[in-house]
Formats: structure tokens, sequence, C-alpha cells
């Protein structure tokens, strides 16, 4: 089984910081919000109309991964189409990620040629990706429309990883191992869906002397990182659907004791938008920009602490500060004696608190069962609590997008 995997959100970054246990995160400086998400509602003529449904659920499955090597990915299929034209394929074994934003699918997945995007002076724009375990995704933009379940949004620039023929990775990306397949990425790419609208935001639509490296104009002489559009960076696709545009929702069912071979549940498309996704029976967690809220645990608050679909484990504190020794070999995760129950406190930036459970098992033994799916695998990691997919597990959980008036309340937000 894979140690830690996810995408690591580089809203915003300025520097990145390699943890204990090999998780990455990311310090992140002041950013405004980008562009925001409508309701799901169209207006016309000073009136509010209420759009014609549609089909706005997609199914996603919890597993192995492409290659079945790692364990709790949560994977859906994607419908890419060159912009305005009926040329189109479905990508399956997508990774769903609530912890980053914009659509990233391996060159090698494709088979359909996608218009890239030059920079202002022309030049072809990269993007790089910073991932858990000190990987890295380098690669072109592109555009493309993206269909999922009946929602289509359209020109949407999404990241092509490890294209053919495209410059090398710039010194300032490389950062680690690359992710330049299934093999090591686990899927054939990521569909981002957190709480911010572009995967980097004002933090890189501005010139300035450090700037993240994140998007990088490559002319012939090598590839330097610069300041893109709002518009021009990878975007959250669902924000640019024309309904169901606010946020998404998470269903993912209990698990038995030990774990499951595979899980199924739905991403729902939209809050307070249709039948399906009203915003009943939850609390709300207000986040900053980030997507980041509070975790109080043991009488200590970690306020960098978010809701990662994309991370394989609960990620939090490290062995000495738990009392719970790593595992011998993969020292990425825990190994307890035993099963071991925790609770933590959950506070949004709006005061609203809850108490959640959890547990934490022996990595080890999960993995020696045979199975793929575990609600109670933990790992070390400095800073915030990364509450990673054995959260979701038997929840229902809602992800509205910066600046959105998502079910009456304005994002970002989780609610569960």
């Amino acid at each position: 089984m894979s140690g830690p995997h996810g995408l690591m959100r580089p809203r915003a970054r300025q520097a990145w910081m390699l943890l204990a246990g090999g998780t990455v995160l990311l310090a992140t400086g002041g950013c405004g919000s980008g562009s925001s998400s409508g309701s799901g509602t169209t207006s016309s003529g000073g009136g509010t109309t209420t759009p014609t449904p549609v089909n706005n659920t997609l199914s996603i499955q919890a597993s192995s991964g492409a290659t079945n090597q790692f364990f709790n990915l949560l994977l859906t299929t994607v419908t890419i189409c060159v912009p305005g034209t009926s040329t189109c394929q479905n990508v399956p074994n997508v990774l769903v990620d609530t912890g980053s934003t914009g659509l990233r699918l391996l060159a090698s997945s494709l088979t359909i040629s996608l218009p890239m995007v030059s920079d202002s002076s022309g030049n072809p724009l990269g993007n790089c990706a910073a991932f858990a375990g000190n990987t890295y995704a380098w690669g072109p933009v592109a555009t493309a429309d993206v269909t999922l379940a009946g929602e289509t949004a359209s020109k949407v620039p999404i990241q092509v990883i490890n294209a053919s023929g495209f410059p090398v990775v710039p010194e300032a990306c490389s950062v680690g191992g690359t992710n330049t397949d299934a093999s090591s990425l686990g899927a054939n790419g990521i569909l981002g869906v957190g709480v911010t609208q572009q995967d980097c935001g004002s933090a890189c639509a501005t010139a300035a002397s450090e700037l993240p490296p994140i998007y990088f104009g490559c002319a012939s002489s090598g590839c330097v990182a610069e300041a893109v559009a709002l518009q021009q960076q990878l975007q959250n696709p669902v924000g640019l659907f024309p309904q169901d545009n606010n946020g998404v929702v998470i269903t993912l069912p209990a698990l038995d004791t030990g774990g499951d071979p595979s899980a199924s549940g739905s991403l729902v498309f939209g809050i307070g938008t249709q039948t399906d996704n009203s915003l009943i029976g939850v609390q709300v967690y207000t986040t900053d920009a980030n997507g980041n809220f509070s975790v109080t645990f043991n009488g200590s608050t970690y306020p960098g602490s978010f809701l990662d679909t994309g991370s394989n484990a609960f990620f939090f504190l490290n062995a000495t500060s738990l009392g719970v020794p790593t595992c011998p070999v993969n020292t990425s995760f825990y190994c307890p004696a035993s099963t071991v129950n925790y609770s933590a406190i959950t506070t949004g930036t709006n005061g609203a608190q809850n108490t959640i459970a959890f547990s934490i098992a022996n990595a080890n033994a999960l993995f020696n069962t045979g199975n793929n799916v575990f609600n109670d695998v933990g790992g070390p990691n400095v800073g915030g609590f990364d509450l990673g997919l054995p959260f979701f597990f038997g929840r229902t959980v809602y992800v509205a997008i910066e600046g959105a008036n998502a079910g009456g309340v304005t994002g970002p937000y989780y609610a569960f």
C-alpha cells in the first residue's frame, strides 16, 4: 500500500515545507478571493428564474486506485471535449479532491488533442502542482469542455501532466519526485473541487518579486514563473457550470470494522439548488480563503485544519505528542498496539463548533486484511489536522465555493 497521497493546495502559496512522514503542507501568505460563482439561478428582466434541473449527481468510488497500488483513493469518470466540438472522451479513475482546485489529467490518459494556452507574450503556459509525499506534476495549461454528470463547463483551463514535447520542468517546480503516470499518481488525473475558484488566485495574478512557483511562461530560453490572470488559471469546473455552480455535496457510506474492498457514493453538484442538495440537518463551518478552519484536540487548537478527500488518512500531530508509534517500515502511518478512539472539536471562522469522533488503528494490520478502504488510518503531520478521506465515510459533507451563495450561506465553508 502506498504512503500519503493527495494534491496539496497551492492557493496563495509562498513557501513549501516538508513535514514529518513525507506529508507536504503549504505555508500560505495573504491572498484575496478570486472570482465568485453564482447560486445556481439565473436572472432575467430583473426577476429570478429557476433553471430546468439537470442530472447533478456523479458516481464516485473509493478503492485502491487505477493501478491497485494505493488505498482510500476516491475516483470518478470525467468527460472532456475539444472546446465547442463533439470530439470527446471519457477519462476514468480521476481522483476527487476537495483539498485542491482544478482539473489535471495525465497526458497518457488522453486520446484527443486539446488546444494549449499561451501567456500574454505568446509563449506556452506551464503549471506546476505540489503533492503530498514531496512530489510534483508538471505540464502545459490547455482548455477543454468538461462534463460531469449532466453539467458542462465550457473552455475550462486544465493541466495536462507530462505532455510530450513540452519544455522541461523548471528548477523551481522540481521539488522531490515527479508524478508522470498512473503508477506514480494512483489515478489518471485529479478533479479539484475545493472551496476556491482558481488554483492560485490573486497571489498569481499580479507580478511580484516572489511569485509562487505555479505558473510559468515557457519561452525558447526556458520556463520562468510569471503572473497569470484569474481567468487563465486552472478553474474549479463546478464554479463554471451554468447552474448548480456554488459547491458540491459528497456522500459516502459507513465502513465495516477492518475496512472494505471498495465503497461507492455520490458527488452532487450545487448546494440548495435542487431537491437533492438542500442544506438541511448539518452544521455550517465557514473557512478562511484557503479552506482552513480550526480543530481543537487535547486542549490545543490547530487553526490550519481542513477537509481533504485527496488525502488517504487522518494526518495530525506526531508519534511523540500523540503517544502512538508509527509503523516500523512505513513511518508515514501510525501503528498502535490496538485501535485508539479520539474526539476533537471542529470550529469554523463563524464560531460554529461541534465534536467529532474518530479512531486510529494499526495501519499494517489494516493493510494485511486485503481491503482497500479504511476509516481509521492515520499518520503524522506538522501543523493543522488534515481530515482526509476516512473522515468522509458515513457522512454527507458540503463544500461551498468562495463568494457563492450556497443554500443561503456565503462560501467558503464546509458543512456536515
